[in-house]
């Protein structure tokens, strides 16, 4: 029986495993698939748990749980050697071993691509996993916390002052969601005005969210401004170095919070390959999702996703390539799995070719866009269309009744403002207070001191701990009883 190394199992990996398994008959290939986190994160919801509106573990799906015929291994993949057609794969714990396959799919995804530019490095988050955009929310919490405590002054200034870094879907995404949560916050803290809170979005280029028209992008920009957010186009981010945010508009401010959106880069992880890679670090392959080379197709070799330079036949593309999203992603997952099922029948296979229905965000609560060609929808409406398609679009019927459940439950609850920024250290409440063994040497000069009298003798023993000879009480641990 053939082995199926699917390494990744973000959305192209996790689709292609998912409908291998709807399939492919019983015993014709077994599929593993290894990836160092054990869930597949919904990344359109990063934007809406940063805000509360979705909650951080209903935005990831288990692979475990949904992967039912697959071999689920959590661990990175470290090197391919595909002309032994092995993979060299990394626990957390263990020694590294290497995997034997037949056919190999890499679907590794992307990173967060950042520039050389001072203080990035040690100041700015991404939002590229949930564990990021759980951060960034108990940031924005925390802060508000701090903030209500001190006058005002650059400190609190510095507090309630966030940064977002690229002005794409992503960006705007999150960065509209910052500002509807620290406004609805606002009615919590008293001791804070809405003019106390600064917002900023730092593009590069003279427009933002490329995938809609100008005139929508205006409108989304005028939307922003009319809720105090402001927008810095054709402006380059020069130094963060300790929080202090420096644009080459010779404009400067502080910030606590930087959150950095511009742009991803292919899985470093192909450098450790004998894979073909382009220029730009990506997977080579064709139309059809199997790997290409100089002296032509890789056999028995598949790519997809953020990872692979997929060719786009509708001629849309950005340099003639699929764009890195979730749309694509998805569909080249199931494209994929339906290829290596033909492929292993001796079938024909299809090359990959989406056209676009659209694009759609969500800018904070009750407010969206969505653009289609020349048709656009803003506001409420475009807002419901958003959750109506992500609701929809996130796999398997179990997240989709816990996502619904939890904006159904806003609607009448509100959205929840519960800060577990304490979760970062979780051992430190049980540190603070735990008693530790005295050292040695203290321990010596202490029994060095002591007086002769209160030396234990076989005529006293018996009687401890309790001086007149009735035992002291042993307490069990809180809450045992």
């Amino acid at each position: 029986m053939p082995k199926i190394l699917i390494v990744g199992g973000g959305y192209a990996g996790f689709y292609t495993a998912w409908k291998l398994e709807k399939w492919l008959r019983p015993g014709e290939a077994e599929v593993t698939v290894v990836d160092p986190l054990p869930y597949m994160t919904y990344q359109p919801f990063l934007p809406e748990v940063v805000a509360g509106s979705v909650e951080p573990r209903h935005a990831v799906v288990s692979q475990r749980r949904h992967l039912k015929k697959t071999n689920v291994i959590t661990a990175k993949v470290t090197g391919i050697n595909h002309a032994s057609k092995t993979a060299t794969i990394t626990p957390e714990v263990g020694e590294p071993w290497d995997f034997a396959y037949d056919m190999i799919v890499v679907t590794a995804g992307s990173v967060s691509r950042t520039f050389p530019i001072p203080g990035v490095a040690d100041e700015a988050i991404g939002l590229k996993t949930i564990e990021e955009a759980t951060a960034i929310r108990d940031r924005i919490l925390g802060n508000f916390d701090r903030a209500s405590t001190l006058p005002a002054g650059p400190e609190r200034d510095r507090l309630l002052t966030f940064v977002v870094v690229g002005g794409g879907f992503a960006g705007i995404e999150v960065f509209a969601e910052m500002r509807s949560l620290a406004s609805a916050l606002l009615k919590y803290y008293p001791q804070l005005s809405f003019e106390d809170t600064h917002f900023h979005l730092i593009e590069a280029m003279g427009r933002i969210m490329p995938e809609v028209s100008l005139p929508t992008s205006h409108w989304v920009l005028k939307n922003l401004a009319e809720r105090g957010a402001n927008v810095h186009l054709d402006t380059q981010l020069k130094s963060a170095v300790g929080g202090v945010i420096e644009l080459s508009t010779g404009e400067s401010f502080e910030s606590d919070t930087i959150v950095w959106t511009a742009g991803v880069m292919a899985s470093p992880m192909l450098k450790n390959t004998d894979l073909p890679i382009e220029e730009r670090g990506r997977l080579r392959v064709r139309a059809d999702l199997r790997v290409e080379g100089d002296e032509g197709i890789v056999a028995d070799a598949w790519g997809a996703g953020d990872v692979s330079a997929v060719p786009d036949l509708t001629g849309k593309g950005v340099g003639g390539f699929c764009v890195p999203n979730a749309q694509h992603a998805v569909r080249q997952g199931k494209l994929m799995a339906k290829n290596i099922v033909a492929h292993l029948r001796g079938e024909g296979i299809a090359e990959y070719k989406h056209e676009s229905m659209g694009a759609v965000a969500g800018l904070g609560l009750g407010v969206g866009v969505f653009q289609s060609g020349k048709t656009a929808v803003k506001g409420f409406p475009a807002w419901i269309m958003h959750r109506g398609y992500h609701g929809l679009a996130i796999p398997s019927w179990e997240r989709k009744i816990r996502v619904v459940g939890v904006w159904a439950m806003n609607v009448v609850l509100g959205r929840d403002i519960v800060s577990l920024e304490a979760r970062e250290k979780p051992r430190l409440a049980f540190e603070t207070f735990a008693s530790r063994p005295r050292p040695a040497a203290d321990s010596a000069a202490a029994a060095a001191a002591a007086p002769a009298s209160a030396t234990v003798t076989d005529t006293t023993k018996d009687k401890l701990p309790g001086a007149d000879g009735i035992s002291a009480p042993v307490y069990a641990n809180p809450g045992t009883n």
